[in-house]
Parts: C-alpha cells; sequence; structure tokens
C-alpha cells in the first residue's frame, strides 16, 4: 500500500494556476536557482539534443543552442503559456531514455514523492545523460517558522513543508541510480520589512501552504507573528529572511563514465606504501 499524499496536488495546482499572470514580479528566487543550473551546464562540455524542463514555471530557462525543449509543470496556466505538458513531477507521460537532459528549477521540495520523482527523471534519461536541479532545503524560511512557532507554541499547527537537507538529497540520487551525484547547498537571505511582504513574495511564487492537514491562518495569529518577527529586525528595521539552496546533479549511468576501482585492483599493498614513505617521527 502506497503511503497517502502529503501534499494536496489540487491545492498545489491551483496555488500554480493563481501564481501565472504575474510570476515575472516574484521570479526572484527561481531566477537565482536558474542562474546557477545555467552556470553547472556551462562547466559540462558534451552536446545535448533534447531536454525536459521539469517544472517549467513561465519557460524562463534558457535552452542551450540547438536542443530541443519540452516544457513541462503540474499548473495548467504555466503548462499551456509555455506550450508543454500538464503533469505532477511524479507522475509524468513521458517514455524510457526520452531525454539527454533534465533540468528542474524550484519545484521538487514540494512533489509527494520525491523518490519517485528522482527514479522517473533517471528512467526517462538517455545512456550518460545529465540531471540538474534546484529547490529549496532544509533551513529555508528559519526566520517565518521561528516566528509562527512562538506564536502557537501551546496548539502548534502545520504551516511550513518538510524540508530535505543536503545530504538526505545526495542519498536521494544514489538510491534512484544516478552516477557520479553530487549535492551542494547556497543559502541566499533576504530581508523584509514586514511579514506580509515575505507572505505576498510566497503567494506570488505558488510558494504557500499546500499541506493535505493544513489549517487556516486565523487573523489574530498573523497579527502576532507579525509582532515576533518584526522583532526579530535589524537596527533598519528589515528582517532578514533564509532560503537554502539545494542544487542536485546527477548521470545516468554509461559505460563510458568513470568508473571505481574494482575491488582488489591495487597493484600495491597499502603496508608497503607505508613503508616506503613513513610517517615523521614526533618533534
Amino acid at each position: 500500500m502506497s503511503a497517502p499524499d502529503l501534499f494536496d496536488r489540487t491545492a498545489r495546482r491551483l496555488h500554480r494556476d493563481r501564481a501565472a499572470p504575474d510570476f515575472a514580479a516574484y521570479d526572484f528566487l527561481r531566477a537565482v536557482m536558474v542562474e546557477g543550473l545555467v552556470d553547472r551546464l556551462a562547466t559540462v562540455k558534451r552536446a545535448f539534443t533534447d531536454m525536459l524542463d521539469l517544472g517549467c514555471f513561465d519557460a524562463g530557462f534558457p535552452a542551450p543552442p540547438g536542443v530541443h525543449v519540452t516544457r513541462c509543470d503540474a499548473g495548467a496556466a504555466f503548462a499551456q503559456a509555455a506550450g508543454g505538458v500538464e503533469a505532477d513531477e511524479d507522475r509524468l507521460p513521458f517514455a524510457s531514455e526520452s531525454f539527454d537532459l533534465i533540468v528542474s528549477a524550484g519545484v521538487l521540495d514540494s512533489v509527494n514523492d520525491l523518490p519517485g520523482a528522482l527514479a522517473l527523471a533517471r528512467r526517462m534519461l538517455r545512456p550518460d545523460g545529465l540531471f540538474l536541479a534546484a529547490f529549496c532545503g532544509a533551513g529555508t524560511l528559519s526566520t517565518l517558522r521561528a516566528s509562527l512557532r512562538e506564536v502557537e507554541r501551546e496548539r502548534p499547527a502545520a504551516r511550513i513543508h518538510p524540508q530535505v537537507d543536503v545530504r538526505s538529497a545526495g542519498d536521494l540520487l544514489m538510491r534512484a541510480g544516478f552516477a557520479l551525484p553530487v549535492a551542494d547547498i547556497e543559502p541566499l537571505t533576504v530581508r523584509y520589512a514586514t511579514i506580509g511582504g515575505l507572505l505576498r513574495d510566497l503567494r506570488g511564487m505558488g510558494a504557500t501552504n499546500i499541506l493535505r492537514d493544513r489549517v487556516p491562518l486565523r487573523r489574530d495569529t498573523l497579527a502576532l507573528a507579525a509582532e515576533t518577527f518584526a522583532a526579530r529586525a535589524d537596527p533598519d528595521g528589515k528582517t532578514a529572511e533564509r532560503f537554502d539552496i539545494i542544487y542536485l546533479t546527477g548521470w545516468a549511468p554509461a559505460p563510458s563514465q568513470p568508473q571505481p576501482a574494482r575491488r582488489g585492483s591495487a597493484t600495491q599493498s597499502l603496508k608497503a606504501a607505508l613503508t616506503r614513505f613513513p610517517a615523521p617521527a614526533p618533534e
């Protein structure tokens, strides 16, 4: 029996549709992710022919020259505007080995079955195909989380999505079957005059609460949270909020890739090496 969904798929689609018309005014976080992925892609010295933009938003990810691009988004408005396919990242309709490059910026943190989504991406890649992704990980929205926890100390409600840390993200890449997996993290700090500005940005990028068991935020609770948020402000009156961006890189296995040495294939023993290069005597 499969585990029940953590996120409300319908709410996720609706939030993305609501964000679509004005997304360009709130795309700063995804723009940072896209820039990071483009920089990583620029270091790869090989040509690609077919790219999947997984969670395409407004189709802002630039395709390499000469590459055929398929766009896909869970929201109907984004998918339609991009001329793409509407589908959840863990329920994709594409055949095996359809692409040699898959990129994803800003969506994997709200996918119900993240291990399944990564396994699907691995299956859809041709041998030696590249997977690049970025999403918000553990530590994101720490100030908002602390403010809400302080206000709802006696009866805390689930307000912020569970988050994956960088080590677990790397482990998920390995479990999905990617070769040469790399996971790294880059923090981004954004400063807000009020909690309202932060919440407005989250709504504008389609990143508000979509947990299935979410509880509406009452006005009195929000007012108290605004006070605790403001109490954490710097001397200039602005409060720092943190976004920790996790970047993933993985390759579909291929015989041409570097392989780990076969166990027992060493031509010299460790004992012989230590004898030849002994440790220095203590002074």
